[in-house]
């Protein structure tokens, strides 16, 4: 397989039909399986295609399915709308004669946007295409630590997340759905460029590093984030549920703003500003010194 796309087609393919059993279309099971999920003869009869067809389509061979394939494979594999997307976006990127140009330029903070952050009263920060911290504000230095105790190639949320020397965030309740987001959000981000240097420099150092990153990796789930909640474990003040929520930047594609807010009047946003508060105390005293 040479083509990134077909790979990543060829991998998504199959995730999704080791996902379903005999039973759930209504098909007897037979004899003893090798294999977890439907057998390739079996999904390829549900979707009108030949068994040959399928099966080169699965190993990232030189097939170029054309639309109303993809629909038959769509409804066999029970895709929702997201998948869905996601499959027509794999299968027509391989479909193309050469490559599509990338831009793979330095990502942008706009200087608006900069300034917005250092007037937010709540944690906030800049992620690029693959999660890197680009900007972050005072709140968001308060809550998610200083920067400047990770190398700068560390400094991606992803990479954060299965970071064994921060320990504390995997006994947060939901710690695997919460990783499963910013997965999610990075599988999408791969399929408009598989081959990315940033995007297989931190896929390849977190499959080498973490067997649970590689169990969640590989069931490729894909969404395109823009909202969700994230408990956060905080030995000065306990933990803080908050809400996220992602906003483009104007004139920046790629970037996004991700906002995290407590709700008004809760424990949770007297623990934020709180904690707000000794932060502000730690940096005047670092100034001072």
């Amino acid at each position: 397989m040479t083509d990134p796309y077909a790979r990543e087609l060829a991998d998504f393919l199959r995730s999704r039909r080791s996902r379903l059993s005999p039973q759930d279309l209504g098909l007897e099971p037979g004899g003893r399986r090798k294999v977890a999920g439907l057998r390739r003869e079996e999904l390829a009869l549900l979707a009108g295609l030949s068994t040959d067809y399928y099966q080169r389509m699965e190993q990232g061979r030189s097939v170029r399915p054309s639309d109303d394939v993809l629909d038959a494979l769509a409804g066999a594999l029970r895709l929702d709308d997201e998948e869905r997307r996601h499959l027509f976006a794999l299968a027509r990127a391989a479909r193309r004669p050469a490559p599509a140009p990338v831009d793979r330029g330095p990502e942008q903070v706009p200087d608006g946007t900069r300034r917005l952050l250092r007037v937010m009263d709540t944690p906030a920060v800049v992620l690029g295409r693959f999660l890197d911290l680009l900007d972050r504000n005072p709140m968001a230095e308060a809550l998610l630590g200083d920067p400047a105790d990770h190398p700068p190639d560390r400094l991606n949320m992803l990479l954060l997340m299965f970071d064994d020397t921060l320990t504390g965030d995997r006994t947060c309740p939901d710690w695997e759905r919460q990783a499963l987001d910013y997965i999610a959000m990075m599988r999408a981000a791969v399929a408009t460029d598989p081959t990315h240097p940033r995007a297989v420099a931190i896929i390849g150092d977190l499959s080498i590093r973490s067997a649970e990153f590689r169990r969640l990796w590989a069931r490729h789930d894909v969404r395109e984030s823009v909202s969700g909640a994230k408990t956060f474990r905080v030995p000065e003040v306990g933990d803080v549920l908050l809400h996220w929520d992602t906003y483009p930047l104007p004139g920046s594609p790629g970037p996004v703003m991700l906002v995290f807010t407590a709700e008004p009047g809760s424990a949770d946003a007297d623990r934020l500003q709180l904690l707000a508060s000794l932060h502000a105390t730690r940096r005047t005293d670092r100034r001072r010194r």
